[in-house]
């Protein structure tokens, strides 16, 4: 298990399984947050599985799964509500991490500058070039490229 931070309240991981919740527990996480649809690999553990371990640690846990490739505004405005209603800090995870970098990116699109969510991300290990244009559509006219 490698953990990324990309805030003081919000970091990412890959899959997780439920014999690292004791070390998620350890380094003071007191949420999870599962972005990975249930089956979607043969190996992973269900979700009901993680929430069963971090709830005997008393980690609160929240299940919004995203479809790889198929992120929607409403999947990053649940994952918004999810960050801001737990317990912080937050660990997310899903295959990679990318997908729970990529929700938190669409969160920030009007709070930090399109440029600044990049950065974020790639010092974290996540490259979001693909995601661009989508936040610079998004993002205020003040913060959209000038040709």
């Amino acid at each position: 298990m490698i953990v990324k931070e990309l805030t003081h309240n919000l970091s990412v991981s890959g899959q997780l399984a439920p014999s690292d919740i004791a070390e998620i527990a350890n380094l003071g996480f007191k949420s999870i947050i599962s972005n990975r649809p249930d089956s979607e690999g043969e190996d992973q553990p269900t979700f009901s599985e993680i929430a069963r371990e971090a709830h005997l640690f008393g980690i609160e846990v929240r299940y919004i799964p995203v479809v790889s490739g198929k992120l929607s505004d409403q999947d990053a405005s649940a994952f918004a509500a999810a960050v801001e209603a737990l317990p912080k800090p937050v660990l997310a995870f899903c295959r990679t991490g990318t997908r729970c970098t990529m929700l938190w990116a669409l969160t920030q699109v009007g709070a930090r500058a399109v440029e600044d969510i990049l950065q974020t991300a790639q010092v974290a290990g996540y490259d979001l070039k693909g995601l661009e244009p989508r936040l610079r559509a998004s993002a205020p006219s003040h913060d959209k490229a000038i040709d």
